[in-house]
């Protein structure tokens, strides 16, 4: 088996782990697992990270456990949040699972001969549970001092917006789960990010305490970005992994605009590349940043694996549209996928019939230029283009048939001013 833990350290995935778990992990085959919260239909970028640390573990000969928290999902987790989250009815719970689920297979092999994934749902056991024996068996072995303690309650109880009972419950919820776990699969390693560090090591106080038994912990970094902000977050909001919330050519472009100062810390972090490839590509941000060469390949690495490599192609030839490549074999959602942000204008179908509109007037409508003078200027000097294509004739007409699907025209003015016409 490969050395999991040395393979995390170098690529800097280990914030904190328990004393005796590098140890355990090279003298056996352990099982580790990770929870994933359904309060959303689907995982988003943030989830990659420990993701990738079950994929590590399973590529290391290891048994990767995904916990899909139905039952921990009801209650809601406290960590990270200001306020209380609005609770989730079965329905939507038993919806976001199936999508999460999906994502996970994209990543993990849960047909492998020796050591298969395992993805369970931990509304099996706490929705089964009585409150009394609940309260009896388990709660006693939590000290509400130490609960306080804990950085996701403190800090909502510094701001004066308080927390339920049920909030409140969630850490013993989830030290349960690392007792079922160890009970039914002899799950001896849960992992997660810095933030859930309490809520592990109080899982593995209870497996001391009830079994008499060694649990470790390992948690993750939680990332920000060399410019201070939460990894993920973005103007246009967050970057989801299902491509029906976040399109493939989106998520390309996430990775792809990465910040220099993140790039090597990203291609250590999301993808399967060897340390000798991540150096030579360090190697090239420093020698020829303009080539862009590693955050190309950062995108590429990501998209392929959670997308395919079909989806990969239509991500990269999309962008090349954007820079200026040809429109053409373009779908009427992946034209306002790539134009989605440049600023967009209606105009009447019945203005590109007969004769067609000029050009002068179309690009003057569409707010490309000023006006009719700046216009002719600007066709006389090659810097306006139609659908990618650099337009000189000044006395050009616009038909229907210059058009994309008969709804769309995209403009350009200069390298990357793009305008959408919408027909209408």
């Amino acid at each position: 088996m490969k050395d999991f833990f040395k393979e995390l350290e170098w690529r800097g995935l280990i914030h904190t782990s328990t004393p005796g778990v590098e140890k355990h992990l090279a003298e056996n085959q352990v099982k580790a697992y990770i929870g994933f919260d359904p309060t959303a239909p689907s995982l988003h970028v943030g989830s990659l990270l420990p993701i990738m640390g079950l994929v590590h573990l399973q590529r290391a000969g290891h048994i990767p456990i995904a916990i899909a928290g139905g039952g921990t999902g009801m209650v809601g987790d406290p960590s990270g949040k200001s306020q209380e989250r609005k609770l989730l009815t079965l329905d939507d719970l038993a919806f976001n699972l199936e999508g999460i689920k999906k994502q996970l297979a994209r990543f993990l092999d849960f047909d492998s001969k020796s050591n298969p994934a395992k993805l369970v749902n931990n509304a099996d056991w706490l929705t089964k549970l009585s409150m009394m024996e609940f309260l009896r068996d388990v709660g006693k072995y939590f000290s509400i001092n130490e609960m306080l303690a804990k950085e996701s309650v403190k800090s909502r109880l510094e701001k004066e917006q308080g927390m339920s009972f049920t909030e409140f419950s969630y850490s013993i919820l989830q030290s349960y789960d690392y007792l079922k776990l160890f009970d039914l699969y002899n799950c001896t390693l849960q992992m997660g990010g810095s933030d859930q560090w309490g809520n592990i090591t109080s899982g593995i106080d209870l497996i001391r305490r009830l079994r008499s038994a060694e649990a470790y912990a390992i948690v993750y970094p939680l990332i920000t970005t060399s410019a201070g902000v939460k990894f993920g977050k973005t103007e246009s909001g967050t970057i989801w992994l299902d491509p029906e919330l976040t399109s493939p050519y989106r998520f390309y472009q996430f990775w792809i605009t990465t910040d220099d100062r993140d790039v090597v810390k990203y291609l250590k972090f999301f993808t399967l590349l060897p340390k000798e490839r991540i150096s030579e590509l360090e190697e090239s941000v420093k020698m020829a940043p303009e080539k862009r060469e590693a955050h190309r390949t950062l995108a590429q690495e990501v998209t392929k694996m959670l997308h395919g490599e079909s989806a990969l192609a239509q991500a990269e030839r999309a962008t090349k549209i954007f820079f200026g490549g040809e429109i053409a074999d373009v779908s009427e959602k992946e034209l306002l996928d790539i134009f989605s942000d440049v600023p967009s204008v209606e105009i009447s179908k019945n203005q590109f019939e007969n004769e067609g509109i000029p050009f002068i007037d179309l690009i003057t409508t569409a707010g490309v230029v000023k006006s009719k003078g700046e216009a002719r200027r600007a066709v006389q000097g090659g810097g306006i283009y139609l659908n990618n294509i650099r337009v000189t004739e000044v006395e050009k007409k616009v038909l229907i048939a210059d058009s994309f699907h008969g709804k769309f025209i995209v403009l350009r003015k200069g390298g990357k001013n793009y305008f959408l016409v919408k027909i209408v």
